[in-house]
């Protein structure tokens, strides 16, 4: 039908799954969901308007979807052990949003992970609406492990009270300490929030220490190793639940996508099976794989290695390379990465001194820790030869039989 109404677009999309098929993905916060994801995310649910809550709507005709809300809602808080969801959120900057217009007012004090060092834009940057919108004081890493300085977290936040302790990241390749920050927070009179975009996949298969029960409020994206559509969710204690909601809707948005809340529904109930818990313990060891391959390779590693799905390689200490010219190179090679910044960043956001490398998706597609050693060698050949145009397309080949080897979306067409 798409092909017969736009051929242009059809083309494009059979361009990108071909993308998707044919080069090795290894951005951390990327991930291929399953065909039934896929399903629900196209259906004819996109055509309602539901604005408000599962029996609260603003419109007429909503008992069906009110269903599909009601029942990711339920689906989120049984796998994560939470008392409260909320559903609605379009991405996880708007689950941030919500969780912060929930417990605090424009101006008020709040800690946050320095961008430069792991965290997130929505977590205080000063280009970002929440270093705009509210008081945000930095904490770091400790500059001699690499790893979170939670005697500096304590030390800013007894000396800055601030209201929220927010935690998570986007780039942090270690094993966070939720009761540690909660301890923290308590001393200090803060909340704590934990957004576990990055790991909400690994807490709910026990591959990494879960944040409820911990955090007043836990936000997190459904795309990233969750293997959901594009979408965000807020969990919380049952009291912080009305606030949350009242921010969502009206506060932050209008009528929620449907659709995608119905692929939310499908991804839980996925991350519920047996299946999903071995696919997250896998991602962990594949990680540590290709930690040790880089590392017998030479290469620096943030704080020596990886507890979770992500690694980063630092080039800080180099003159000869930049994050930039490592992507660029990979992605010759047909390896999808992304330039980062790391700890003692001396270069422009846009260059970087280093690379972020995730497992999640090259799991998917049921690859290894032998895989692992293989993609370690491709991604050292490829930094090496980075000048080497005739190098980089054999090495761009022998990535391609790599993924050949492990089919993806074999049921759709070319």
């Amino acid at each position: 039908m798409l092909r017969d109404v736009d051929p242009q677009i059809a083309d494009l999309i059979q361009k990108e799954l071909a993308r998707q098929r044919d080069t090795l993905e290894l951005i951390a916060s990327e991930n291929f969901t399953s065909g039934a994801v896929l399903e629900a995310m196209g259906s004819v649910l996109t055509n309602k308007y539901a604005e408000g809550y599962p029996g609260k709507r603003y419109y007429g005709g909503c008992h069906v979807v009110d269903e599909v809300e009601e029942l990711a809602r339920q689906r989120a808080k049984q796998l994560f052990s939470a008392e409260y969801a909320n559903v609605q959120p379009h991405a996880g900057a708007q689950a941030n949003m919500a969780a912060y217009h929930a417990v605090i007012e424009p101006g008020d004090t709040v800690l946050g992970m320095k961008l430069s060092e792991g965290g997130h834009l929505t977590h205080g940057s000063p280009v970002n609406f929440s270093g705009q919108d509210y008081h945000f004081v930095a904490y770091g890493l400790d500059p001699k492990t690499e790893r979170i300085d939670y005697d500096e977290v304590r030390q800013l936040a007894l000396a800055h009270h601030p209201k929220l302790i927010v935690a998570g990241a986007s780039a942090y390749p270690r094993i966070i300490d939720f009761p540690r920050l909660r301890a923290i927070a308590d001393e200090a009179g803060a909340r704590l929030m934990v957004d576990m975009a990055h790991i909400a996949g690994l807490v709910a298969a026990d591959a990494h220490p879960t944040p409820v029960g911990y955090a007043d409020l836990v936000t997190s994206t459904t795309h990233k190793t969750l293997r959901g559509p594009r979408g965000g969710f807020v969990l919380s204690t049952e009291e912080l639940g009305p606030k949350v909601d009242k921010a969502v809707f009206p506060g932050l948005q209008g009528g929620p996508l449907e659709h995608i809340i119905a692929a939310k529904a499908v991804a839980f109930l996925e991350a519920m099976q047996p299946a999903f818990q071995s696919y997250q313990h896998q991602i962990v060891r594949n990680a540590a794989a290709l930690a040790e391959e880089l590392l017998s390779r030479g290469y620096r590693l943030v704080s020596g290695g990886t507890d979770n799905h992500l690694l980063l390689l630092s080039f800080v200490d180099r003159d000869d390379l930049t994050g930039k010219d490592a992507e660029q190179a990979l992605e010759q090679a047909g390896i999808t990465v992304n330039k980062n910044t790391v700890p003692g960043e001396r270069r422009s956001p846009f260059v970087t001194s280093g690379v972020r490398i995730g497992t999640a998706a090259a799991t998917t597609r049921g690859m290894t820790e032998v895989e692992m050693q293989e993609i370690g060698g491709c991604i050292d050949a490829a930094i090496r030869s980075r000048q080497d145009p005739q190098r980089l397309r054999e090495i761009r080949a022998a990535v391609g039989e790599l993924c050949r080897r492990f089919p993806l979306y074999p049921e759709y067409a070319d």
